[in-house]
């Protein structure tokens, strides 16, 4: 039987779980998915905007994955982080372990001002509207004016998008009380969404862009100046700048010049305003009072060379709430290697490199593995060039005695996982407080409401 340890329940995580399970060279695995978290899923349930039901279902799909009886789930178990599990000791207690723990960090602006009371990450922000036990529980100054989101990925598109939704919009889904209480409450009517280069270069989706268009009482404002600065704009038709770029380029280059070419209308009531800005790189976060009230921005050009060059020129965008969301990078785990400089554990083909030779039985997968790129799908077929990895060495490391139960060794040492009967009691816990509300399941944010909601699926 070959033992293996599966860190990280997210989608990199449970696709690794699933090729294991699917494979047909080593007759007998046995899967432990652990997980620092009592809730599997990782950034599909933490991550996902929660007026994307579309994509939250996915987390049927790897349901479906982790109750195969082949896998065992152990959430609330620690590996790396104090008091928790050393690779080490994985190492002790399975013939193989595959870490997929993700890019836990935000890229900083590194910019003066970056960490005035009203500057976040976009991860911070996420976090709290999707009731991540680690998020701040003080909420976010949504009684500011104006927002100003750094970023021009779906990840931005999402924070503006529930910053212009109205709390009646979000009751139906999963967001948390007290988030949607200040949702409700928000004084926020301009969000700006900010990029310094063309959008041309920006890496959001038509579908995440077209859905900013379909917003009740939003207006959504693009400048056609800043449009024509981009070179690719003007390929879209064919013309003297160049080849056309790529369709996904020009569908949203199109979206962009639908909304720029609208006549002006009257403000409504109550409207918000989306303002998509190019060509604008912040260098400074500027305060009053202790806190954000505006970004300095240097108005960028292209460069010839796919870049962006500074014009000399700068522009103040009053702000009291600014969210950067300007990629995501890899943090170290204690006990394994890490390339500082592209945020990844060093690996051959998943196979975790120590000194420059690789470690037999320790592989990556996901982000971890080779950043933070590609979409939810680009997971299944990393995880299973790792598992083809994992499998090549699996003859040399089934003869490596392990424990028969390495659950029964992990209790020994103190640890008391949430298994798959406490995830269950997790979800009707989350069901039984959405129905008090008078709402459909809400999530349970705290690690207190979740660990007393596993009950007895604790070990």
């Amino acid at each position: 039987m070959l033992r293996v340890a599966v860190v990280g329940s997210g989608p990199s995580g449970v696709y690794t779980a699933q090729a294991l399970l699917q494979q047909s060279r080593v007759p007998d695995v046995r899967v432990h998915v652990l997980d620092r978290l009592p809730t599997p899923y990782g950034l599909v349930r933490y991550g996902v905007a929660p007026d994307h039901e579309k994509i939250k279902s996915l987390q049927s799909q790897l349901r479906a994955v982790l109750e195969d009886d082949r896998i065992t789930f152990l959430g609330h178990t620690e590996v790396g982080g104090e008091g928790g599990l050393s690779p080490a000791r994985l190492k002790e207690l399975y013939h193989a372990v595959v870490y997929c723990v993700g890019a836990a960090s935000d890229r900083p602006l590194a910019v003066p001002g970056e960490g005035l009371p009203g500057s976040f990450s976009a991860t911070e922000f996420v976090s709290w509207y999707s009731a991540h036990p680690d998020a701040a529980r003080d909420g976010f100054a949504l009684l500011a004016r104006t927002a100003v989101v750094i970023g021009v990925g779906n990840v931005a598109l999402d924070v503006a998008r529930i910053l212009a939704r109205g709390a009646a919009e979000l009751r139906g889904t999963d967001v948390p009380r007290a988030a949607l209480e200040s949702l409700g409450t928000s004084r926020v009517r301009d969000v700006h969404i900010v990029g310094r280069r063309g959008p041309s270069q920006a890496r959001f989706t038509t579908k995440e862009l077209r859905e900013l268009g379909a917003l009740p009482r939003a207006r959504i404002v693009v400048d056609g100046a800043e449009l024509m600065l981009d070179p690719a704009y003007a390929a879209v038709a064919g013309g003297p700048e160049g080849p056309p770029p790529p369709a996904v380029v020009r569908r949203n280059l199109d979206v962009l010049r639908g909304w720029a070419a609208a006549p002006p209308t009257a403000a409504v009531d109550g409207e918000r305003r989306i303002r998509l800005r190019f060509f604008l790189r912040p260098v400074e976060l500027l305060g009053r009072d202790g806190r954000v009230a505006g970004v300095r921005f240097a108005r960028t050009a292209p460069d010839g060379a796919g870049g962006v060059r500074d014009t000399g020129v700068y522009e103040d965008v009053e702000a009291q709430l600014v969210l950067r969301a300007v990629g995501y990078r890899g943090t170290p785990l204690p006990g394994l290697p890490f390339d500082p400089v592209r945020g990844i554990v060093p690996h051959l083909a998943g196979r975790v490199v120590r000194d420059g030779t690789a470690s037999p039985g320790e592989y990556v997968a996901g982000w971890i593995k080779r950043g933070p790129t590609g979409v939810i799908g680009s997971n299944r077929s990393c995880a299973k060039e790792t598992v083809a990895s994992l499998l090549d060495d699996a003859p040399l490391l089934v003869h490596r005695e392990v424990p028969a139960d390495p659950l029964g060794a992990l209790r020994d040492e103190g640890l008391r996982p949430v298994e798959w009967e406490g995830w269950l009691s997790i979800e009707r816990a989350e069901s039984a407080l959405g129905h008090s509300l008078g709402r459909r399941r809400v999530k349970i944010p705290d690690w207190p409401g979740l660990l007393g909601a596993a009950g007895d699926g604790r070990g």
